[in-house]
């Protein structure tokens, strides 16, 4: 293997684990908004839960459109979700 395709290889490695600390950061955000949608009380609480779980799933599921067309071979995910 050429010292370029080593190199090449790396920053894919490295761009997979960051975008998957995202995806996993961002799942944590979904559950979250989640959680205090379900505690919310009065309406702006409420207006503000339901904005924040819109925003959290639109960047979940950005992330995974974003991961499912990345090539190459997915590392093992290492217990991120639950």
């Amino acid at each position: 293997m050429t010292k370029q395709k080593q190199k090449t290889d790396m920053i894919n490695e490295e761009r997979m684990e960051r975008l998957r600390t995202e995806i996993v950061e961002a799942h944590q955000e979904w559950e979250n908004a989640n959680r205090f949608f379900n505690y919310a009380s009065g309406k702006d609480q409420v207006d503000y839960a339901i904005y924040a779980i819109i925003s959290a799933e639109k960047r979940y599921e950005m992330l995974l459109r974003i991961a499912k067309q990345t090539d190459g071979i997915w590392p093992v995910w290492k217990g991120a979700f639950k």
